[in-house]
């Protein structure tokens, strides 16, 4: 089977799913794995705040962690859409 026209084949030739398109179950797994790295970070950040207060290590560290914390939070709301 063989196209009549180039008119018609090239109209054909665009059906197919959008290219940002993931599976529900992908996107299930990924907003999983971002709450997950946002809590850990999350808590690992005021922990080392705490720490950085008491002046047993460096504030560069709580800094860091919540910054990774809250870019997963974003990212979370993005995946799920809310």
């Amino acid at each position: 089977m063989g196209c009549t026209g180039t008119l018609v084949c090239a109209a054909m030739a665009g059906i197919e799913k959008r290219g940002d398109y993931r599976p529900r179950k992908q996107r299930e797994q990924e907003a999983y794995r971002l709450v997950l790295a946002g809590a850990g970070t999350g808590v690992a950040g005021v922990v080392t705040l705490v720490l950085a207060i008491a002046g047993v290590m460096s504030g560069i560290w709580p800094v860091i962690l919540l910054v990774i914390a809250g870019f997963c939070g974003w990212r979370f709301r993005r995946v799920t859409g809310s």
